[in-house]
């Protein structure tokens, strides 16, 4: 529980001095007590002097409607409007409720009661003091509080003894006077010292008995305010940026102990409302907590000129006969490049992402536009001692073949990539000389070719004649292993299946991909320009333009 919370019972007494039925203080009222210590709980809705015949105060304890006995003898009982605990025990704690009856008026208020122990080897709870404030270096008090109730039969306060740390002696000090009458210790010249727990405790006697009454009250020891030498808030030597043309008030603060001293302007070592009759000046002072003071003159510029760049504004005070100065200087305000640099950040971010998506939209055109436009002016590519830009494997026809890939690769390709786009192929069947051995023409002119261009149908049957799978077998090792040539796959149609073709198919299918032909076999499908012979030419060998005949080649 918060220390804080201990006040409440200071509250809850206080309260008795408010008017009858008045807005109460608290929704619920907490009192404290220690246990085997005497309480008297007090009813926050009524005053007791203006407790007489007219009205009726009644305690309960809450949830009951059986009022608490009033017979003095019993350890609770209601007395002259007050709830008696003597002495109060741990299982006493709870809600009780004062009900105030006034003609065919009534209120109710319920009240918290909570019985602590003290911490161990202490003669206090830390949890339940009563907070009081000193300053240093003035005089204060200690306040023993809530002891009225506890006065002996003649109503004579009984005697207080006091403790701090819960050791005694300490009143040894001289600086510590008891308040004779007042329960309190009167503290001369103030000092961090004094900071701490004070307890103070008397000895209630009640029919016969006697009970220990304490209470405990947290010292803080606040430093008073020392008197400053006054100092400039603002300014403090510096510039600010401002526009020309525009209005701008100057502010000159100084903080001080001391009340009366004002700052003014100078501009030119004249006041500044002299200097320029457009020149506005105003004084000010305000008073802040702990006796420090902020005197203040600011003045206004309605619309600065160029002149007024030309000058510093002199902020002056004198304080014990010396003058004290700082100055504001304007100055035209620095263009603010961040936010072309943000603007221009994010442009430039899109600008790449935008040329990003067109290049990879557009790339097999860029690729073919940039050979066709700038190798002709960079000369023809050195030798790499290749002949042929490609090798061309395709399915012989057989019976059981469509006649498709004979018509393409021997009419088709060589009219595309040979008379169009001045390729140089050597194709099996067409350039091979009879009688030559498949095996050594295949490995001697992969080698001396840039591509390798394999052409695929969808007959697996095609695959599994001697000759053509040696010859591929052959060509996709050289091409893979020996030279790590790039092999080109076209799709004569399209294949759904590859689980039926030679193993380095699938894999060269699988690392490059194919291209399919959608053409037919018209003129039309020989065009260099349609979509089907940009992606062949973009994975064929870079090779300056030209044909015999003479044809040019668009992008």
């Amino acid at each position: 529980m918060h220390k804080m919370t201990s006040t409440f019972l200071l509250i809850g007494h206080l309260i008795l001095l408010t008017p009858l039925f008045s807005a109460e203080e608290c929704v619920i009222c907490n009192y404290f007590v220690l246990v085997g210590e005497p309480t008297a709980i007090s009813c926050p809705i009524i005053t007791l002097p203006m407790l007489h015949s007219d009205y009726n105060l009644t305690w309960y304890k809450n949830g009951s409607n059986t009022p608490i006995t009033t017979e003095r003898r019993a350890r609770i009982h209601q007395r002259k409007g007050l709830l008696w605990f003597i002495p109060a025990t741990l299982e006493d704690s709870g809600l009780y409720e004062c009900e105030v009856r006034s003609l065919n008026r009534s209120k109710q208020k319920i009240i918290n009661l909570k019985v602590f122990k003290n911490d161990n080897d202490m003669c206090f709870n830390g949890e339940m003091k009563y907070d009081q404030i000193v300053k240093s270096a003035n005089s204060g008090k200690i306040i023993c509080p809530d002891l009225e109730n506890f006065k002996d039969e003649d109503n004579i306060n009984p005697e207080i003894h006091w403790y701090k740390e819960c050791k005694s002696g300490f009143l040894e000090d001289k600086r510590l006077v008891l308040a004779e009458g007042e329960n309190a210790i009167l503290i001369l010249n103030v000092t961090v010292q004094d900071k701490g727990n004070y307890t103070c405790r008397m000895v209630y006697t009640y029919m016969g008995k006697q009970y220990n009454v304490s209470r405990t009250m947290n010292l803080e020891v606040k430093e008073s305010p020392l008197k400053m030498r006054p100092e400039f808030i603002y300014p403090n030597n510096n510039t600010i940026e401002v526009e020309l043309g525009s209005h701008v008030v100057m502010e000159c603060n100084v903080s001080s102990g001391v009340y009366g001293l004002l700052p003014y302007w100078q501009v030119n070592d004249e006041d500044v409302d002299s200097f320029d009759s457009t020149y506005r000046e105003q004084f000010y002072e305000e008073g802040l907590p702990h006796g420090i003071a902020v005197s203040g003159t600011k003045f206004n510029i309605s619309e600065v000129k160029l002149k007024d760049y030309a000058y510093k504004f002199f902020c002056h005070f004198i304080y014990d006969s010396q003058e004290f100065t700082s100055y504001i200087k304007l100055e035209h305000p620095v263009q603010n490049i961040q936010g072309y640099l943000i603007g221009g950040g994010f442009s430039l971010i899109f600008l790449l992402f935008l040329i990003l998506i067109i290049y990879k939209i557009f790339k097999i055109d860029i690729v073919l536009w940039y050979r066709s436009s700038c190798h002709p002016l960079l000369g023809e590519k050195v030798s790499d001692g290749k002949i042929y830009d490609a090798y061309v494997l395709y399915p012989k026809n057989r019976e059981s073949c469509l006649y498709s890939s004979d018509i393409f690769a021997l009419k088709i390709l060589p009219e595309v990539l040979e008379r169009q786009c001045g390729y140089k192929l050597f194709i099996f069947g067409r350039n091979d000389l009879a009688g030559e051995a498949v095996i050594s023409i295949t490995d001697e002119k992969i080698h001396q070719s840039r591509r390798v261009i394999i052409i695929l149908v969808p007959e697996p049957s095609c695959y599994g004649i001697l000759e053509d799978a040696s010859e591929k077998h052959l060509a996709v090792y050289n091409a893979l292993i020996q030279d790590g040539i790039k092999i080109i796959l076209i799709e004569l149609e399209k294949i759904e299946d590859y689980a039926n073709m030679p193993e380095s198919i699938k894999y060269v299918k699988q690392k490059y991909g194919a291209i399919r032909w959608k053409g037919d076999f018209s003129e039309r499908s020989h065009s260099a320009s349609t979509r089907f012979w940009k992606k062949v030419r973009y994975h064929m060998p870079s090779r300056k333009q030209g044909s015999s005949s003479g044809f040019h080649l668009s992008p």
